[in-house]
């Protein structure tokens, strides 16, 4: 939810954000420097992280295919990734382009997608539409976009186990 809260300071149109989640008792003993910077001694949770932007994911690559040829070094507890996309209204249907939005003559809606993943298997996601562009009407919940957190999960190495009928 921070890096919900980040990216809405952030506003709107924003490009696609990759961040490695590191254990912030670590980064500051790894970079005392940092602890002096944000003003920090340690932290006060021995289990919190710290976001680390990444580079841009390369254009004109389709985002699976950028997530399939990451895997972290095992100092990352986990990723997370904030992206903005248009989805059809009262579907699951994103679309990818504004030709796409032209083209298909349907409603739409903005809306940024936050979504993280730990090495334990844990995730957590965040959905805020544009429409609604208020903290209190953030949508968030660790299924609420199960493909993404997925995609991010394999980057991890992270088995996903099949779905139970």
């Amino acid at each position: 939810m921070d890096l919900e809260r980040h990216a809405a300071e952030q506003g709107w149109d924003q490009p696609l954000g990759l961040y490695a989640l590191v254990p912030t008792a670590e980064l500051l003993s790894a970079e005392p420097a940092l602890a002096d910077l944000l003003g920090i001694d340690s932290p006060s949770d021995p289990d919190e992280l710290t976001p680390v932007e990444q580079e841009q994911l390369p254009d004109g690559v389709p985002l699976e295919e950028a997530l399939g040829r990451i895997l972290w070094p095992e100092g990352v507890a986990g990723c997370a990734l904030v992206m903005e996309r248009l989805v059809v209204k009262g579907s699951d249907e994103t679309l990818a382009s504004d030709e796409d939005l032209e083209s298909s003559g349907r409603e739409t809606e903005e809306i940024r997608m936050v979504a993280g993943v730990l090495r334990d298997g844990s995730r957590h996601c965040a959905m805020r539409m544009r429409s609604h562009d208020s903290e209190s009407e953030v949508l968030n919940g660790a299924d609420l976009i199960p493909a993404l957190t997925s995609a991010l999960a394999l980057t991890l190495d992270i088995e996903e186990k099949p779905e139970q009928d």
